[in-house]
């Protein structure tokens, strides 16, 4: 039997649980479909912290400078898996065109937009949903380990970012365990989360008056009356179609007749269990590409970009070289007590895909947000539920439809 629906979210991750519950508070008939939940995705794996700081792509000139140096390097912040070179090929044209200046400083223009309002949404969602005690306002820090590595934070602030340069002996003050490293930048309106897992906790009990259909989406395809969506237990007629599934929505982009180019950014993690966390803040290491994430009860260090696809098993010399890079910082660290790979959906111009399908808003896209899913979840809901209502969206539209590429 087909199951009808005003509205399907596809993808139950953080982007896709925000955008249903915002559809359903606006009145909407909502379904989501997504497969069981498993506390394995990027919305669980990530760094844990809604990134104000983030306003810079992947893509700018200096890392087109060093592009060949860092792709072949296996270990250094970007790297790409070299029996995905030759897949890969296209994405990595579009991305090194998009580092050149005129197009990272429209980029990060356009990534700035969604940045200023999230930390603001994200406090009232998080009172909405009972889970403001997973929101610490201590800031993050940017770590310098030589005087050459200190960045000039004027792009920072022409971009409406708050930042304060550290000494050597001011970071001591903030980060005792930091001391005798060369400085570095506080970025003080950074909100980090105490648990990830627990966010997403409260936002699936938030949802839990919507209807789920706990199956994978197979097919999508368009009919006079709506969008049909099917696959293993899965019949649903919707009139729209919310397309929230993270690394996975490529494939469904191109049944709604939309090529787009998302690629996957295999991320990782340790965690260290401690019964005494060494930092406060959220801390990068900015040469080494990851960020020490200090959570409950345990010290989570995330971070660096792989290139690679969703089939290939985890890299381990990653996780090797995070452990050997967090050693360098934090001496005594014990063994680590877990790991985790998962898949960010990456797009060459480190900007999301939101908006609607090129063959008409019965397909809104909403995916594709690279390292800043958790961070943007309120803004793109926000911007998904003005468009389902015919009014315009709260930002500019235009920087991130699919009609961009």
């Amino acid at each position: 039997m087909t199951r009808q629906a005003e509205i399907a979210v596809i993808g139950a991750g953080v982007v896709g649980l925000v955008c249903a519950l915002r559809l359903h508070q606006a009145g909407h008939e909502v379904v989501l479909v997504a497969p069981e939940d498993e506390e394995t995705g990027a919305s669980y794996g990530n760094a844990g912290v809604i990134a104000d700081y983030a306003v810079m792509p992947v893509g700018t000139p200096d890392v087109l400078r060093n592009l060949p140096r860092l792709l072949l390097d296996r270990d250094s912040p970007l790297a790409i898996r070299h029996a995905a070179m030759v897949t890969l090929a296209p994405w990595l044209i579009r991305f090194a065109r998009e580092c050149l200046p005129g197009r990272a400083h429209a980029n990060a223009q356009a990534i700035a937009a969604l940045l200023a309002p999230s930390a603001q949404m994200w406090r009232a969602l998080a009172d909405e949903i009972d889970a403001r005690a997973q929101l610490k306002a201590h800031g993050s820090i940017y770590l310098y380990e030589t005087p050459k590595q200190a960045e000039n934070l004027a792009p920072y602030r022409n971009l409406g970012v708050s930042v304060e340069s550290l000494s050597d002996a001011e970071l001591g003050q903030l980060e005792p365990a930091l001391r005798g490293h060369a400085g570095g930048a506080f970025f003080p309106n950074t909100l980090t989360i105490n648990d990830p897992a627990t966010l997403l906790r409260a936002l699936r009990l938030a949802v839990a008056d919507i209807p789920r259909i706990t199956a994978g989406v197979e097919r999508l395809a368009r009919a006079p009356s709506g969008i049909t969506l099917s696959g293993p237990g899965l019949t649903l007629h919707a009139a729209r179609v919310v397309l929230a599934a993270g690394a996975w929505s490529k494939r469904l982009a191109a049944m709604a007749g939309d090529r787009v180019p998302l690629d996957t950014e295999r991320g990782y993690h340790l965690e260290y269990d401690l019964p005494e966390n060494p930092l406060t803040r959220q801390t990068s290491p900015i040469a080494r590409g990851f960020f020490f994430c200090p959570m409950q009860g345990r010290l989570r260090v995330a971070g660096t970009v792989e290139l690679g696809g969703l089939s290939a098993p985890p890299a381990p010399h990653r996780w090797a070289m995070m452990d050997r890079g967090a050693r360098a910082i934090l001496p005594d660290l014990p063994e680590p007590s877990r790991r985790w790979m998962g898949f960010r959906p990456s797009i060459p111009d480190s900007k999301p895909v939101i908006g609607p399908s090129r063959g008409g808003a019965d397909v809104i896209h909403a995916y594709g947000h690279g390292h800043l899913g958790l961070t943007l979840a309120p803004v793109t809901a926000q911007m998904v539920v003005d468009m389902v209502a015919g009014r315009a969206p709260m930002l500019d539209p235009a920087p991130y439809r699919v009609d961009r590429f």
